[in-house]
């Protein structure tokens, strides 16, 4: 048996839970004051999963790269892969927010959106 400490990030609360695993499963979630909170943990210890923001670079716009970020969240060790990948990325302007820059990116079923507008330049 082992058992881990965390604080949720699932709301302005914060709440420090106790997550006791057992045989590589969670047993039990003590400390959330919400549903979220043992949702949460169950999935942070079995597959976690982070949002992703970064940049790619534009042609034509006023600044040379885009802000971007992950549509839904993505599997936590492929992370580094994603964003490795969205480097070789060049677009051209015009975007607008919420433009998908890349399409299920890597196949893991997550798009890649632009998160804010740049309008062509010159």
């Amino acid at each position: 048996m082992e058992t881990k400490i965390m604080n949720c990030i699932m709301c302005p609360m914060g709440c420090e839970m106790t997550v006791t695993i057992e045989n590589g499963t969670v047993a039990s979630v003590k400390g959330n004051t919400c549903p979220r909170g043992d949702k949460y943990a169950r999935d942070e210890i079995t597959a976690p999963k982070r949002m992703l923001t970064s940049t790619v670079s534009i042609e034509g716009g006023m600044l040379p790269l885009l802000p971007v970020v992950s549509a839904d969240v993505l599997p936590k060790e492929r992370i580094l892969d994603c964003a490795v990948y969205l480097r070789k990325i060049k677009i051209r302007t015009p975007v607008k927010t919420g433009d998908i820059i890349v399409k299920d990116i890597l196949g893991l079923g997550v798009d890649i959106v632009a998160s804010r507008d740049m309008e062509a330049h010159g």
